[in-house]
């Protein structure tokens, strides 16, 4: 019995409470029944919402010390600042730099907090490199720990970061800024905000939930009507079934063996986990997102949509409205209209570029790349200066370009991070250059780009050029297509087939993207640089070296289920949305029996696919 309660209530590294595990499930059903006891449909009153906050809170500290351990102390340390610092922002409102000096005071801690189990490692090899030391990284915590038990049982050589220490940094974040800015009250109740900040659905991936989305619901009473339990039911089912039917199997059976040794698979074979990863991802992250919903709504709570359809998108400005979009909100709100937005560049853009500028010399420890991106920022504060009419458009795309590459190091302090993110921010700005040229510059631009990377691979025929060659003549000849359409017709294209085009584009664009991605995930933060671009250099070599068509039949047929689960998901993912929203309220609008039996049924095949190792959702590493 005791090594039951043992198993029940004590952290345990090596079995997380995920919601992929029978027992998180059994965990929510206790979890929900008692919540249904204190909720009380007859006695809604405002000591009875109180009691609710209360428990999901404790359930959910519960819950992050099941997946976190002794982190909770982290999670802990921040709702309790913030909360004390948003209650003095309110306090000083009369005198706006007392008031701002106290914002400022929580960014400060937060974004340190996060810096620290973040960048640790960065910053020790930038001070080694710089300086000639040998430092090593010291993980404060840790010795904290070891001096309050009195013993050595966590390692102070080595910083592990907290799951899920981005999302709710950021939530705390958006709180203590909506209260400066009067876009909502501060919580008076701490045990109310601790709520907030812990609520267990989302609390270790997501989606953020900004403080005036979610704040307010803290004092709502509790409403599930029959229709929002059938959709609550759909969004669980249909999030399992993305990260363990697709996410899971795809990685497990195909798209690890391949990052993990590219050189031991052929062009066609890398190319293709390429592809299969891009869906990988978007069903894992989405799957959470997905269940997250769901869980939250059964409980009367209302989380964002986080995905709508990405790879549906025609450029990939549109793309990142659609993907991930309460961290699209969040970096909209939070980071690009500070620096600027679309109306000019602030201090904050310059200040950006110059930081962004000595991180890459540091990343690469070439003068190059760093001359690159000091140059950008210089160019753009000359023409804004000295052209005023293409102003607004500059700065726009500067602070847009800021932002992306912002985000690639959210998601880590590695060369290949940054990449991923710069390059996601130049095709959303080329793309806005792109779409006010006339055909005749469009066709002018595509056939001298086509030519001059044909004659560079003519010259030095390097595989990534053999790479870029392939890809610009098949978009030269998709763009001369156009342009004969345009000279009849002298407007723009909007068939379906333009449609299919353009959202092929940017879904192959965003996967090389992945490339980078992918490559600089799951690995040891003193190695990532290294091994991420060995990794990225390999794949592309493959893909861009000679194929041989004799082994794609064979690896279609030794893959099929890889090959059809690909395509499926694909299909699925490109279906209208209006015939998923069809779906998803007839199933909501079941009879009762018949919910049941779909449940049992899908849950049957879902487990079919579980792996012997159970995959940890993709973003808790961030």
């Amino acid at each position: 019995m005791s090594e039951i309660l043992k198993n029940i209530f004590l952290f345990d590294t090596a079995h997380p409470l995920l919601f992929t595990h029978f027992y998180f499930w059994a965990f929510f059903a206790i979890v929900y029944a008692l919540f249904a006891l204190i909720i009380d449909r007859q006695k809604q009153s405002r000591g009875r919402m109180h009691m609710r906050n209360v428990y999901l809170m404790a359930v959910s500290w519960f819950f992050y010390y099941k997946t976190s351990g002794i982190f909770l102390l982290i999670l802990a340390f921040v709702t309790l600042s913030d909360w004390l610092i948003a209650q003095q922002i309110d306090r000083t409102r009369a005198s706006q730099a007392k008031s701002r000096a106290w914002l400022v005071l929580s960014v400060v801690i937060d974004l340190g907090l996060l810096a620290y189990f973040k960048y640790a490692y960065f910053f020790t090899n930038m001070l080694n490199d710089m300086f000639g030391l040998s430092l090593e990284v010291f993980d404060l915590f840790a010795y904290i720990g070891n001096g309050f038990s009195n013993s050595g049982r966590f390692l102070v050589d080595t910083i592990i970061l907290p799951v899920g220490i981005s999302f709710y940094l950021f939530q705390v974040i958006s709180y203590t800024s909506d209260v400066f800015h009067g876009r909502v009250k501060p919580v008076k109740n701490i045990l109310d905000f601790g709520f907030y900040v812990s609520f267990f659905p989302q609390l270790v991936a997501g989606p953020i939930v900004r403080a005036s989305e979610f704040i307010p619901q803290l004092y709502k009473p509790f409403h599930l009507g029959r229709r929002q339990f059938g959709i609550a039911v759909f969004w669980m089912l249909n999030g399992l079934a993305k990260k363990i039917i697709l996410s899971d199997y795809l990685a497990v059976n195909l798209i690890d063996r391949v990052f993990d040794n590219p050189l031991l698979f052929s062009g066609f074979e890398n190319l293709f986990a390429l592809f299969a990863y891009s869906m990988q991802v978007y069903a894992d992250f989405s799957g959470y997102t997905d269940i997250a919903i769901g869980v939250a709504l059964l409980m009367g709570f209302y989380l964002p949509k986080n995905f709508d359809s990405p790879y549906k998108s025609q450029n990939p400005q549109e793309f990142w409205r659609r993907w991930h979009m309460s961290l699209s909100r969040w970096l909209k709100t939070y980071l690009y209209i500070p620096l600027g937005g679309n109306r000019n560049a602030t201090f904050g853009t310059y200040f950006w570029i110059i930081l962004i500028a000595l991180i890459a010399l540091v990343l690469t420890g070439s003068w190059i790349a760093t001359g690159i991106i000091a140059a950008i920022g210089l160019t753009v504060a000359i023409v804004g200066l000295t052209v005023p009419s293409h102003r607004k458009l500059l700065y726009a795309n500067l602070n847009s370009f800021i932002v992306m590459l912002l985000g690639g190091l959210w998601h880590g302090a590695s060369w290949n991070f940054m990449i991923w993110g710069g390059l996601n921010g130049i095709g959303m700005i080329l793309n806005k250059f792109w779409r006010v040229m006339n055909w005749h510059l469009r066709m002018l631009i595509m056939l001298l780009l086509a030519g001059g990377i044909y004659a560079a691979d003519y010259v030095w025929a390097l595989p990534v050029l053999h790479l870029f060659k392939v890809w610009t003549l098949i978009l030269c000849a998709g763009t001369f297509i156009h342009y004969i359409v345009w000279l009849i017709r002298r407007k723009e294209s909007n068939t379906w087939l333009s449609t299919a085009w353009a959202v092929l584009q940017t879904f192959t664009f965003i996967t090389f993207t992945r490339l980078f991605f992918r490559s600089s995930s799951n690995l040891d933060p003193a190695t990532a640089n290294q091994v991420a671009w060995e990794t990225a250099t390999n794949m592309v070599n493959q893909i861009g070296g000679a194929w041989d068509s004799r082994i794609i039949l064979p690896f279609m047929w030794e893959y099929r289920y890889v090959v059809i689960l690909f395509l499926l998901g694909m299909v699925i993912h490109w279906l209208p949305t209006k015939f998923k929203q069809w779906y998803r309220i007839n199933f909501a609008l079941m009879p009762l029996w018949l919910m049941v039996l779909c449940v049992v049924v899908a849950v049957f095949v879902i487990y079919q696919f579980i792996t012997a190792d159970m995959q940890p959702f993709i973003y808790f590493q961030f």
